[in-house]
């Protein structure tokens, strides 16, 4: 177990059940905006993508009419 761990694990223990889940919950308010920043960096990779692209002219050309699940 890593240093960081092993304080929160102490500051966790010595809080009020209340406050613990309060910790948690900012815990995973930053896991989240971790993997927000992810996708961020992927969305702005600069380099071209033509699988993405042709897939988008694709769906561009596709009719706009609502699927009609009797024809599936």
């Amino acid at each position: 177990m890593s240093n960081a761990t092993e304080d929160l694990v102490q500051v966790c223990d010595a809080l009020p059940p209340e406050k613990q889940a309060e910790v948690v919950d900012f815990a995973r308010f930053l896991l989240a905006q971790q993997d927000d920043a992810k996708w961020e960096r992927l969305i702005a990779y600069p380099k071209p993508r033509p699988k993405l692209d042709a897939f988008l002219r694709e769906s561009a050309a596709e009719s706009e009419e609502t699927l009609n699940p009797e024809r599936l």
